[in-house]
């Protein structure tokens, strides 16, 4: 939190007023990991941060703008997911290794920021543009390093550029975000978490190299 944060009017915030911000975010966060955004109400949310309706209005105009607040905090925190990625070796050993890092990090960052992420998916689903630019943006912290990493990779090797790096990388990318999103559902069909991640690492490894991951 710097000291440039502004309420609604324009004024900046001192630093009690920006510890009430974030404690409205924060409670905020908390309703929306058992409630669907559009049920939250401003007065749910100022009464768990304990302070008032009319304090919430301060700082954001409503509850969506709280929302995007939340969800561009996360995409800023997406940008972590991009050491996953560059500068890596994807074959061998070394690749299972890295494989296996990218599918936990990307765990990682989705349980600490699932309400969020979540609802971020839902609006983008709808059609908010809003939401598709955020969610763009966390899938490109892994999308453009990991496509760097496969032209560098068939650069060297003298290979051919089909099917597109880019292509290939948002594949993968869609995969692991895509099966971490609906670990819950996936259990329901049968598949095991503890099955899924090496699973996922594995393909990864395949997708990157195109040769069948080391044991």
């Amino acid at each position: 939190m710097t000291g440039n944060v502004t309420t609604v009017d324009g004024r900046v915030a001192g630093r009690r007023g920006q510890a009430t911000r974030q404690k409205l975010l924060d409670c905020l966060g908390k309703m929306l990991g058992s409630a669907p955004y559009r049920d939250v109400r401003v007065i749910d949310v100022a009464r768990q941060a304990g302070t008032s309706p009319a304090t919430f209005y301060q700082y954001f105009p409503d509850i969506e703008a709280a929302v995007l607040e939340l969800a561009s905090e996360a995409v800023q925190e997406s940008g972590e997911l991009s050491a996953l990625v560059s500068g890596r070796s994807w074959a061998g050993k070394a690749g299972k290794q890295a494989s296996e890092e990218l599918v936990d990090g990307v765990q990682s960052f989705w349980r600490r920021h699932e309400a969020i992420l979540r609802v971020i998916d839902v609006s983008a689903a709808e059609g908010d543009r809003r939401f598709v630019r955020l969610r763009g943006r966390v899938l490109g912290a892994l999308i453009k390093p990991l496509a760097e990493s496969l032209e560098e990779m068939r650069s060297k090797s003298r290979a051919t550029g089909e099917p597109p790096a880019t292509a290939v990388a948002a594949s993968l990318v869609t995969m692991v975000c895509g099966a971490t999103a609906q670990t819950k559902s996936l259990q329901t069909a049968g598949a095991k978490q503890a099955e899924m991640k090496p699973t996922l690492a594995a393909l990864v490894q395949l997708g990157m190299t195109g040769r069948r991951p080391t044991k």
